[in-house]
């Protein structure tokens, strides 16, 4: 009598995990990986895509400070990444961003209104 209990609670178990996975039938099963691996390639190729254009825009000190950023509010960084590769994308910055505490320059009071300071 225990055994068909048991089954019937793995059984219950499996179909639990498979569905926060997303498995679904045998089918799925059998793509699933493939996509997920494909997915995770397309990801992985788009931020080191994006790691290459900032490395291009910024300064070895704009890149540490935000790296250093990213440490306490990840997105926060990442929102400061995005306006710097929008503003490249569109023709606004001509050289290459720095990063100087003791400057208030033209970003200045973009990265106070961001609170990063």
């Amino acid at each position: 009598m225990a055994d068909p209990e048991l089954e019937a609670i793995r059984q219950r178990r499996m179909q639990e995990l498979m569905a926060q996975h997303g498995v679904g039938g045998s089918g799925g099963k059998q793509q699933n990986p493939e996509q997920q691996r494909a997915n995770e390639d397309a990801k992985r190729e788009a931020e080191e895509q994006r790691q290459m254009m900032l490395s291009q825009i910024l300064s070895a000190e704009a890149r540490e400070r935000i790296a250093r950023i990213a440490l306490v509010k990840p997105e926060k960084a990442k929102g400061v990444e995005d306006v710097i590769l929008r503003a490249a994308q569109m023709g606004q910055i001509a050289e290459k961003v720095w990063c100087d505490i003791s400057y208030r320059g033209p970003f200045y009071s973009f990265f106070t209104g961001l609170n990063i300071f």
